[in-house]
């Protein structure tokens, strides 16, 4: 129109639609100046895995090279309300942001490649990101999902059930090596098996949970399995318990052979002696999905809770399930149990250097 030449449209008939459009519309016929895409919507990766979000971008053959053309990602917040800035380049400038600092770089494969490659990846990093390219006055936009392969895990505090807030909630899932989990990872731990009658905290600031087995309890017998929706809660106010989401860790996860059962405070000692920290809640479960551990000792863990990890069902060791049990939070003076430890990868190789032995 700007140009003074007229426009041309079509009827598109059925069947007449290799770009996938429907029939029933009109459409103008113009070649796009620019378009961007990806080849793959959904990246799977772990916590200290690396990942390639894939984008190409598509310029008219016609327009000469621009050496201001930008290439922008960002990482969509799970309310989708903000964009967090992760990466930008033009020409030979580039710039990563906040946590992502040095940590990402575009793949540039060819003059139209604006993927990005994310490496050691956290447990953070899992959800949406937007690529964009901007070119003069055109700009297209494409978005690409982090998915991490880990668990889902339902938590409350020593305080009981439903004591926490939102932020309460965060910090929860943080201190356990976890974070909040999103409806999606939900919605798969449900799809796996997972049946929880307690409300919990996701990161959207909704409050679910899942049910395999309707029971009076829990929304009614007679309703159907599902995941169970509260809706959007208010995060200062209200309180709940929280399911947290773990990946693969860097290190060992071990039950401590000792001569003798320990209160909590002894067993922090013996994990320290052991040249390690006692473990966090999901670092068994983590232990426990992706690596099959199975221990039939009830042992402390660092949030004061005794727990034990069955992946092989058996009579006096949950006979019914493979699961993590727990044996509540006992006090932490008198009860005697063992104790979990981890020791973080840094820590395994430096103790194989002083002992000169193999890590693995």
């Amino acid at each position: 129109l700007l140009s003074g030449h007229p426009l041309k449209l079509s009827r598109v008939e059925p069947g007449q639609y290799p770009d996938g459009r429907p029939p029933w519309k009109t459409r103008l016929l113009l070649e796009e100046v620019l378009s961007v895409d990806t080849a793959q919507p959904k990246v799977i990766s772990q916590r200290g895995g690396n990942a390639t979000l894939q984008c190409k971008f598509n310029r008219d053959p016609s327009s000469p090279p621009n050496p201001k053309l930008r290439i922008k990602w960002t990482k969509l917040t799970s309310d989708y309300l903000k964009e967090i800035d992760v990466f930008v380049a033009m020409g030979f400038h580039k710039k990563s942001y906040g946590r992502f600092h040095g940590r990402v770089h575009l793949q540039a494969a060819s003059e139209n490649d604006a993927s990005l490659v994310i490496t050691d990846i956290t447990l953070e990093d899992y959800g949406k990101y937007k690529c964009e390219v901007i070119d003069g006055l055109e700009d297209d936009t494409a978005v690409v999902s982090i998915d991490l392969e880990g668990i889902v895990f339902p938590y409350f505090p020593r305080l009981g059930r439903y004591n926490l807030n939102f932020a309460d909630a965060e910090k929860a899932c943080r201190d356990q090596d976890a974070i909040v989990a999103s409806f999606d990872q939900l919605y798969d731990a449900w799809r796996d098996g997972l049946d929880w009658c307690n409300a919990g905290w996701l990161n959207d600031g909704s409050v679910q949970y899942p049910i395999t087995k309707p029971r009076e309890p829990c929304g009614g017998k007679n309703t159907i399995p599902g995941v169970r929706n509260y809706g959007m809660r208010d995060k200062q106010k209200e309180r709940y318990d929280v399911f947290c989401f773990s990946s693969n860790h860097k290190g060992r996860f071990y039950y401590l052979i000792h001569p003798f059962k320990l209160t909590y405070d002894e067993a922090v000692r013996a994990c320290q002696k052991d040249d390690a920290q006692i473990a966090k809640v999901g670092q068994m479960y983590v232990a426990w999905k992706l690596l099959g551990y199975d221990r039939c000792d009830a042992g402390w863990l660092a949030d004061g809770s005794v727990r034990y990890p069955i992946s092989r069902p058996r009579r006096r060791c949950s006979p019914t399930e493979a699961a993590v049990r727990f044996s509540g939070f006992p006090d932490k003076k008198h009860k005697l149990y063992g104790v979990y430890c981890f020791k973080s990868l840094n820590d395994l190789i430096q103790y194989s250097s002083a002992e000169g032995r193999d890590i693995w």
